[in-house]
């Protein structure tokens, strides 16, 4: 009779082993290099300190509890004149994610349709998709966010304001546009607990390791749009079609993109399509000829082969460069400094000509911009993770 052997299970790394996994090869080397930046920071810090301290100009945070001086155009929060500065500091930011998120997401559904038209057997749309990106790509973003500017500002005003859509208005006063009117209460308790819900969810099913039922899922399609009625009932809401219309020399209703913002967004958008637009192309081109080949021999349409065998497949080309791609536009909506689009840039440029700290307000730019990059980069990689543990992404 033969003995049964079982390979023994691998042992764990000491902590010399478990350093050694997470830096890579020679971690004594990059632990001295790491100690020696790190001695190099705090002496040019130590430097620095001193000759402020010499010049008595002493650093410190305690600016951002005095008044602000200067009034914010476009504040999504109530803000006037005389608020702290951390306030307009924040109004700012919140300037600068709202251009970012609608940046980002109509960038992605522009690119995603131009990168499949790209694709297109089409030779005429192929072509002008084509052009479109090398037209985009290779001018300079500086260079088309002064001409969405100055579009915006060559518009006419108010009486004479071009309609291109029913109820939506173009004029030199801004963008105007149908909006829903929410009276009797706010939507964000009802974001904040479908958000909690869908996570909880999430982590539900991800411990149990396998989808759900038909019955389930069924279940948990109806439990939101359900949810989300009780609570409207609950707290009284209701919803009003708000319409932008003409009344003497304004327009009022709906609600307002300001020029400096719809030239920023319109100049990112298009700039940030072309280059989404190429990532998609070459993300389906990644794919195996064969994959085709053996879709349409069982008969599949283009569409669902497109959904359901060649984008999945994709995903592991087009979803790290869409990482790059949306922290490129976040940071790149500093340039709004230059068309005079309020965001966070702007505000803390005027608060270092106020106040003078120029080292600080320095400082707590970049905290911002870390604040707000590290986040997205830090989601983009767990939906990496989660791709990679379905074996559609190299882990």
């Amino acid at each position: 009779m033969t003995d049964l052997t079982f390979p023994s299970p691998p042992s764990k790394p000491g902590p010399f082993g478990a350093l050694r996994l997470w830096w890579g090869d020679r971690p004594l080397a990059q632990s001295f290099l790491l100690a020696a930046l790190f001695a190099l920071l705090a002496l040019l810090t130590h430097n620095i300190l001193t000759s402020m301290d010499r010049l008595g100009m002493a650093p410190s945070l305690s600016y951002l509890w005095q008044p602000a001086s200067f009034d914010i155009s476009e504040s999504l929060i109530p803000y006037q004149a005389g608020d702290p500065y951390w306030l307009a500091i924040l109004v700012g930011l919140l300037n600068t994610l709202k251009l970012a998120f609608f940046g980002c997401l109509l960038a992605t559904v522009l690119g995603v349709v131009l990168g499949v038209a790209r694709l297109s057997g089409n030779p005429l749309l192929s072509r002008l998709v084509q052009i479109y990106v090398e037209l985009i790509r290779n001018t300079p973003l500086t260079l088309q966010l002064f001409f969405w500017i100055a579009t915006t500002h060559a518009l006419p005003p108010a009486r004479q304001a071009l309609q291109p859509l029913p109820a939506t208005y173009l004029s030199v006063r801004g963008v105007f546009l149908p909006w829903f009117d929410v009276s009797g209460g706010s939507l964000w308790p009802l974001f904040a607990i479908l958000a909690l819900l869908a996570i909880t969810l999430r982590l539900l099913l991800r411990r149990r390791q396998r989808p759900p039922s038909i019955g389930s899922g069924l279940a948990l399609f109806v439990a939101f749009p359900a949810i989300a009625a009780l609570y409207i009932w609950r707290a009284g809401l209701s919803f009003t079609l708000d319409m932008p219309s003409l009344h003497g020399f304004n327009i009022t209703g709906g609600v307002t993109l300001t020029p400096e913002f719809a030239a920023m967004l319109t100049g990112l958008t298009i700039y940030y399509a072309a280059i989404i637009s190429e990532i998609v192309r070459s993300g389906i081109q990644s794919v195996g000829v064969g994959q085709w080949e053996a879709a349409r021999a069982l008969g599949l349409p283009r569409g669902r082969i497109m959904r359901l065998v060649i984008i999945p497949q994709a995903m592991r080309v087009i979803t790290p460069l869409m990482t790059s791609s949306y922290l490129d536009l976040t940071k790149d909506t500093t340039l709004g400094i230059l068309i005079g689009f309020t965001e966070v840039t702007a505000i803390i440029k005027t608060s270092a000509n106020n106040t003078g700290n120029a080292v600080e307000t320095i400082i707590v730019l970049i905290a911002v911009f870390l604040s707000v990059s590290l986040p997205v980069s830090a989601l983009i990689n767990l939906y990496n993770h989660s791709l990679a543990k379905r074996g559609m992404l190299a882990s």
